[in-house]
């Protein structure tokens, strides 16, 4: 088993920083780059550390956010934001060892970057909302949750199933990618400290601690860009260009199956 370089987990820490926050799935992304360089062994504890990244990213942007949740623990953000987390938590705890396998074999990848692609491509294609981060409801927070909790699936985009909810609910545009990651915070952070009793337990013999540190410091500025370009793009261009994305890469990824060469 080779160890990763730092070119490798540069590279890594690019895809998980971008496509945490675009709606192209970072989890189906990670996959095919550690499989294409070998390193599939290191899976869990070079996600959890990529993903500590672009929490970096998200809590250093929403930072006056999260400031406010900490002084009003009962105010309406901070209840938006559990009750859209709900049904992740119950998912994630409930039918994790039955995902995981799922995101191991990576059968079924493929596949769900099309059912990304055609969501994405739905919601693009509706009417365009008006409502204002002030105008969600609880409703509309459960709503955007539950499209969030379908994402533990590999390879469908946790940022593009809730933008899409979000369209679905009428948000405005740039409402619907604000919210959506604000909710990302404790979707990452949860995932996080669930999988840490696990974190140590093997698999970490293809990392060195400067290629997770390079990794991480990619993943986190290469987030922070993501998230405030997404943001602006949202408000003028149409989501359609990343379904068309995922739908190609999806295609790819099935044909590399049937073939035998993936």
């Amino acid at each position: 088993m080779e160890m990763m370089s730092k070119i490798e987990a540069f590279i890594l820490g690019i895809i998980q920083g971008f496509t945490e926050f675009l709606p192209i799935s970072s989890t189906g992304h990670l996959y095919l780059g550690r499989h294409l360089f070998g390193l599939d062994e290191a899976g869990l504890f070079l996600d959890t550390m990529l993903h500590m990244g672009t929490l970096l990213a998200v809590l250093v942007i929403y930072k006056d956010e999260l400031l406010d949740v900490i002084k009003h623990p009962l105010g309406r953000t901070a209840k938006l934001l559990v009750i859209g987390t709900i049904p992740a938590v119950i998912v994630g705890v409930l039918f994790d060892d039955f995902f995981d396998s799922i995101s191991k074999s990576g059968l079924t990848i493929g596949w769900e970057f099309l059912v990304t692609g055609l969501i994405l491509w739905m919601a693009d294609g509706i009417r365009r909302g008006r409502k204002k981060m002030h105008e969600i409801t609880y409703g509309d927070a459960l709503f955007i949750g539950v499209f969030q909790s379908a994402a533990i699936m590999p390879a469908l985009s946790r940022s593009g199933l809730t933008i899409a909810a979000a369209l679905f609910r009428k948000l405005d545009r740039e409402t619907a990618a604000y919210f959506s990651f604000l909710l990302s915070i404790p979707a990452i952070a949860g995932g996080v400290v669930y999988k840490l009793p696990e974190l140590f337990s093997g698999g970490t013999e293809a990392v060195s601690l400067g290629s997770l540190m390079v990794a991480t410091v990619a993943s986190a500025l290469c987030g922070y860009v993501a998230v405030v370009w997404m943001i602006n793009f949202l408000q003028t261009k149409s989501l359609k260009i990343f379904a068309v994305y995922v739908w190609i890469l999806g295609l790819t990824v099935l044909a590399l199956q049937y073939t035998g060469i993936f």
